[in-house]
């Protein structure tokens, strides 16, 4: 059932080469919500997530998938727990969407098991989900930048993993298209509890999206919980060295950053004044 794997980093010491990104680091994702990773660039984010994909093994600590060393696993058995699709991934030339689509199933053959009903339900859901049905024949070298994304949600998802990780999957898309993808995800999740985990630029979508915030600064956590009780000026100042206010979104009703550059700041000021009670 989705919604009840567990993912957890503790303690993690996660280095490329003898480069430390980052040192004790610990993370507990909730199972069956929205988890956002945010931060200013090359603060660990991707390196975060990437570890707990299980593609980077940690210099010290460790990832537990449902309270198992992911390290320990059998390769086959995360694949069909967790799923990741990565920045601007690459698909072979000429393959079209049903069979791109298709690879999601690989974790779930073996040498006596091969391409059967359940694989053909699944692709078939997968694309329905994300709306690619349509596109099932074309080539996805000839698709739109929000087509072949949503086609990349549709391969995870037929992988049927209970947990997904995606790092900056609004990557390269205009607005609408971002908030399609956004708003893709949070329908997968409230429709069966999945557990998605997701590396956003955008603090506001990431704010308006997630359940959960986990904030990163130099390789370490600076805060983490939901977007109401983490997001403030303060905090926007420390980890992103931006000068903001933050109100409440009208439409969302969640934290709002507006940032106030060199040109504005006499302008903020005055209207802080403005704002101040009469004594």
């Amino acid at each position: 059932m989705h919604g009840t794997h567990t993912l957890v980093g503790e303690g993690l010491t996660l280095a490329y080469d003898r480069v430390e990104v980052a040192r004790d680091l610990s993370v507990d994702i909730p199972a069956g919500r929205i988890t956002c990773i945010v931060g200013a660039n090359a603060c660990g984010k991707s390196t975060l997530l990437r570890a707990l994909a299980r593609l980077l093994r940690p210099k010290a600590g460790t990832v537990l998938l449902d309270g198992e060393s992911i390290h320990r696993m059998p390769t086959k058995d995360v694949a069909t727990r967790l799923g990741l699709l990565p920045q601007a991934p690459i698909a072979p030339e000429g393959i079209t969407v049903t069979d791109l689509v298709a690879r999601g199933r690989y974790p779930h053959q073996t040498w006596f098991r091969h391409w059967g009903e359940a694989d053909e339900i699944a692709v078939t859901e997968a694309m329905r989900l994300t709306g690619t049905i349509e596109l099932a024949r074309r080539p996805v070298d000839e698709l739109s930048g929000g087509q072949r994304q949503r086609v990349w949600i549709a391969m995870a998802l037929a992988q049927g993993t209970q947990v997904m990780l995606l790092d900056e999957p609004t990557t390269y898309l205009d607005l609408a298209h971002q908030v399609e993808v956004l708003d893709l995800l949070t329908d997968l999740n409230q429709r069966d509890g999945r557990t998605i985990v997701l590396v956003l630029h955008d603090l506001n979508q990431a704010a308006r999206y997630s359940d959960h915030l986990i904030v990163m600064r130099d390789g370490a956590v600076v805060v983490s919980g939901p977007p109401g009780e983490v997001v403030d000026a303060e905090l926007v100042e420390a980890v992103f060295g931006l000068p903001c206010r933050v109100v409440t979104d009208e439409v969302s009703g969640t934290p709002l950053v507006l940032p106030i550059g060199r040109h504005h700041r006499p302008a903020a000021a005055e209207i802080r004044t403005q704002e101040e009670p009469a004594r």
